[in-house]
């Protein structure tokens, strides 16, 4: 029997509640026949608390030697003030960075049952299916220079550097193509060639590699804005979207409040093909935050995380079949009215963590 060694960093918030109840679905799984081996390690503010770092440099190790990382979330107020280089966010980029995840994967999905919890109407949302891919460890979050200068007359400048190489714009725009043919075989790629030389830089690349290796997907160019304003307007127009850090950043954050609530959608963060193994280093984790103001109080939408654990089934593990009965589950516990706050409608009573959790255990044992 394969093992899958998974490494577990819940984080700060909520992160440590909506991790216990994916252990659940881990232990489930385990207890079926697959090979599950996880360890849990400290990250964020946590990791400062106990390190003077957002990750210790034993994380990072663990991480490395993982077949995947699920991630839960990081921050609050109480790290405020510690210094910009070990602040808590520090130790996602840390792990973005040295596990090389250079593709996001930001599915928005809405749950025929959460059609009503958008605040879009009903026949703009039910059925949305997109997949943001969002370029991850380059442009301007960490491009060079990036500082503030205190000039001669006492006044201060601010630089970020926007800054794209060939291979970064190549293989972000392979990884979209290739999901584009398992889907609906359309790409959108956003950027800003109007006012930006990189959103140029970035068109006429992915414009030559759609000619000479994915001439039979559909490739559509909008500018960042403009696709803001459509995935408001229409978002079921659109399939895959390509994108750099900053607007990925940005347009997913837009996609995932068109299914109800952020704490609704997961999303995986993918390295380079290994070219002997074919495995990639892969990070997994859910698009909400800390959420520090309801922290430890039971009250967290885990399936963002849980979903998370799914596309690890899906890309790190090719247990297809699993994650597609976990994709059910949650469907279905969706369905049968079970709903955190986030979720609830106007009046409805609303169930906690914990119970949301137990519900998909249940549904997976019902489907067994």
């Amino acid at each position: 029997m394969a093992t899958h060694k998974l490494l577990l960093l819940p984080g700060d918030g909520i992160g440590p509640e909506v991790m216990r109840e994916v252990e659940k679905i881990v232990g489930w799984f385990r207890k079926r026949g697959l090979g599950f081996e996880t360890e849990t390690d400290l990250v964020g503010g946590s990791a400062y608390d106990a390190h003077g770092a957002a990750i210790s440099d034993a994380a990072m190790s663990r991480a490395q030697e993982a077949d995947a990382v699920l991630f839960g979330a990081v921050g609050g107020p109480k790290w405020d003030s510690v210094p910009y280089a070990v602040r808590p966010e520090a130790g996602l980029l840390r792990l973005r960075k040295d596990l090389g995840l250079f593709a996001n994967l930001r599915p928005a999905i809405c749950y025929p049952a959460l059609a009503d919890a958008s605040s879009l109407k009903r026949e703009v949302v039910e059925g949305l299916d997109i997949m943001i891919v969002r370029e991850l460890t380059g442009g301007v979050y960490f491009g060079e220079p990036k500082e503030i200068v205190t000039l001669e007359d006492g006044s201060q400048r601010a630089v970020d550097t926007q800054l794209y190489h060939t291979h970064e714009v190549e293989r972000i725009a392979r990884v979209a193509f290739d999901l584009a043919r398992k889907r609906r075989n359309k790409v959108s790629s956003a950027e800003k060639m109007n006012v930006m030389k990189t959103g140029v830089f970035w068109r006429q690349v992915v414009t030559r590699i759609h000619k000479a290796e994915f001439s039979d997907v559909e490739l559509e160019h909008v500018l960042a804005d403009n696709c803001a304003m459509q995935l408001v307007r229409w978002p079921k127009q659109f399939d895959v979207i390509v994108t750099d850090n900053l607007f990925g950043d940005i347009l997913s954050d837009i996609a995932a409040m068109l299914t109800g609530s952020l704490g609704m959608l997961p999303s995986a963060s993918l390295g380079a093909e290994d070219p002997v193994t074919g495995q990639r280093k892969a990070l997994y984790e859910p698009v909400h935050g800390s959420a520090p103001d309801i922290a430890g109080k039971g009250l967290a939408n885990p399936i963002a995380m849980i979903g998370s654990f799914g596309m690890a089934l899906r890309y790190s593990f090719g247990l297809l079949d699993e994650a597609d009965r976990l994709d059910r589950a949650i469907a279905n516990v969706l369905a049968s009215g079970t709903r955190t706050k986030d979720i609830a409608a106007p009046g409805a009573n609303a169930v906690g963590t914990q119970d949301v959790g137990d519900a998909i255990v249940k549904e997976l044992e019902a489907q067994s």
